[in-house]
């Protein structure tokens, strides 16, 4: 497994040694084995700055030389990172409850191992494939991509895990293929959010993309953040992220990938169509009907220290996608 991350990021900022020890013991403790593997040979780097492997025979060798090559691609921010108690304690994890603090309370009830994903319509290998088979012909990398939240909070995440593209060409969709839907795991009796009376949400949670999108370099699956496992209450055991967007497009806890002719429908635009567009780019001239779009609340935050700051068109990220949408009405096909 190759992990590339910038010369800047200390060892100490990504995983502890602590840290590190526990994260094989959970890996030995979720059974997840060939998951479980690539994660735990993840170049770790001394106190010297000086990368060594965790002493996997798949472990690379830390790619420094292409740290300024990999920023101005996107892939990492120099941004300070959102510490880990924060990116896994404050969640939209509906499924679970409409809290933030929902998902770490609750989302320990859903059963991540064994996971399979199913992969239908028009392409040319269908089937139900588990997570380690579609995992495994591919080598996982770090980036590190902001995430907005269309409530106008956001986070800088460490993900772990792998190009969306990668994936789609491992199963071969034909010429029909112009879109790409996501399904999230559907288990009422695990996600206590699904079968509360006072859910507005048609379960199963679904989301889309054009098939230019989902191809786009920077579209990504992550199977883990901070080097670790994904927990449960972020997506786990695999979820989208498509940092340009806003946050709900990265549907997290995926079960089904759906090639399609025609626009899939998704679960907020169908709740409320006037206020989730399906391409949520973000867009800070573009309001929410109940709130401004332009500026942001970076985590973590406080009443007396806010971090309040100026949204960007894309998330930052408008060198890389801006040409994808080219000619469109932002205003319009928001």
């Amino acid at each position: 497994m190759l992990v590339q991350r910038s010369a800047d990021i200390l060892s100490s900022e990504i995983t502890s040694e602590s840290a590190y020890l526990n994260r094989r013991q959970l890996m030995g403790a979720a059974g997840s084995l060939a998951l479980g593997a690539m994660l735990s040979s993840c170049a770790e780097a001394d106190s010297t700055g000086k990368p060594e492997t965790s002493g996997s025979s798949h472990a690379g060798a830390l790619d420094y030389s292409s740290a300024e090559k990999q920023s101005q691609s996107g892939f990492y921010t120099d941004e300070a990172k959102t510490p880990y108690k924060d990116i896994t304690a404050y969640n939209n994890f509906y499924e679970f409850g409409t809290d933030k603090s929902d998902p770490r309370k609750y989302a320990d009830k859903m059963v991540v191992d064994p996971w399979s994903i199913t992969i239908e319509g028009e392409v040319s290998k269908p089937g139900t494939y588990t997570l380690e088979d579609i995992l495994k012909p591919h080598d996982l990398e770090e980036r590190i991509y902001r995430l907005r939240c269309v409530e106008a909070w956001s986070m800088v995440i460490p993900w772990v895990g792998l190009p969306l593209s990668d994936l789609i060409k491992q199963f071969e969709p034909t010429s029909r293929a112009k879109y790409v839907s996501f399904e999230t795991l559907y288990r009422p009796e695990e996600m206590r959010g699904q079968r509360s009376r006072l859910s507005t949400i048609s379960w199963p949670y679904t989301e889309g993309l054009r098939m230019d999108e989902a191809m786009h370099p920077l579209s990504f699956l992550a199977v883990g953040l901070y080097g670790k496992l994904m927990p449960n209450q972020n997506g786990a055991p695999i979820r989208l992220v498509i940092p340009w967007k806003y946050g709900f497009k990265s549907i997290k806890s995926i079960v089904k990938i759906r090639f399609t002719e025609q626009l899939p429908s998704t679960s907020w635009n169908k709740l409320a169509p006037k206020e989730y567009g399906f391409y949520s780019n973000v867009n800070p001239s573009v309001d929410h009907p109940r709130w401004s779009q332009a500026s942001e609340r970076r985590l973590p935050s406080s009443l007396l220290n806010p971090r309040r700051i100026k949204t960007l068109p894309f998330n930052g990220y408008a060198n890389q996608v801006a040409g994808l949408y080219k000619g469109m009405d932002l205003r319009r096909y928001f």
